[in-house]
């Protein structure tokens, strides 16, 4: 029997299985999150306070408002989060495997954040800009919403009316800030299981709650300030003259900080903060019930 299960080990499951297991847990989480995720996104819009924009979408749009977007949510979570915790699951075990078997220094798994960041985000930026545009749709004037049934749709639209390209409008930020995100979520997650297990001694259940709490508040510390230079490129219009307001993130991150200070960047940090820190708490919860249900089976 033993001898019957070795090729599992060196066939393409191997290989695949961090993504897989990376994007389904992407996903699951997103669907928990989705409605924190739609208000944080209004609050940078400029709407006011989160009780404000929850006041006014159940007033204005319905219960449905809050799942706008979805279907734009779990497309980027199956190209974006599959691509950025399966190469890093690829990356550090290579490096564990070069450093002898030994456990990574920090900097060694920042780095392999940083890589797996930019990764994912290349890979997830259409479905990131198509979320974004769906999200703040509805807070266009009527004359400018475009009015996107669903994700492929708005895919669609984008490419019909701006080309191809224009699907990685804001590729450069959305990339720069998946780094930082990502630097801050896998390193310290990795970091901090090996810490409450070795040094607390914590069970694992504690073990993964505890870690996936402090890497849900690293993620969304080193991340909110580009997060918001990405969002106000990708929702920008054009004026009656045909000008966009930011010629590109320098610009919109220099206009930003000379209209409002270093602290206009943390607009909405509370919000974002509870968004971003459950749904890393909830990805990596997921992703241990994924592997240990995987484990029962013999997968």
């Amino acid at each position: 029997m033993g001898d019957e299960k070795k090729p599992k080990s060196t066939g393409v499951w191997p290989t695949v299985k961090p993504f897989v297991n990376g994007g389904a847990s992407g996903m699951l989480a997103t669907c928990v999150i989705q409605p924190i995720d739609m208000i944080k996104v209004r609050i940078q819009l400029g709407q006011g306070s989160a009780g404000q924009v929850t006041k006014n979408m159940l007033k204005e749009e319905g219960f449905g408002a809050f799942y706008k977007g979805l279907s734009a949510g779990l497309l980027r979570q199956a190209t974006y989060t599959t691509a950025r915790l399966g190469s890093f699951r690829i990356l550090t075990n290579k490096a564990i495997e070069a450093n002898d078997g030994k456990p990574l220094p920090l900097y060694q798994k920042a780095l392999c954040g940083l890589t797996a960041g930019a990764i994912g985000a290349c890979f997830g930026s259409p479905a990131d800009l198509a979320l974004i545009r769906m999200q703040a749709d509805a807070t266009l004037p009527a004359a400018q919403r475009r009015h996107y049934k669903n994700a492929f749709h708005a895919l669609y639209r984008i490419v019909s009316d701006e080309g191809v390209l224009a699907l990685w409008k804001g590729a450069g930020p959305t990339v720069v800030r998946a780094m930082a995100l990502n630097m801050g979520m896998l390193a310290s997650y990795d970091q901090s299981v090996e810490f409450f297990k070795d040094n607390v001694g914590l069970g694992e259940g504690a073990t993964v709650v505890g870690a996936s709490a402090v890497s849900g508040f690293f993620a969304a510390a080193c991340s909110l300030p580009f997060d918001y230079v990405k969002t106000q490129i990708q929702k920008m219009q054009p004026d009656a003259e045909g000008k966009f307001p930011y010629t590109g993130s320098y610009d919109c991150a220099m206009k930003t900080l000379k209209a409002g200070g270093p602290f206009k960047f943390y607009t909405g940090f509370p919000v974002y903060c509870v968004r971003i820190a459950p749904h890393v708490m909830m990805t990596w919860i997921f992703l241990n019930q994924i592997q240990k249900f995987e484990k029962s089976i013999g997968l």
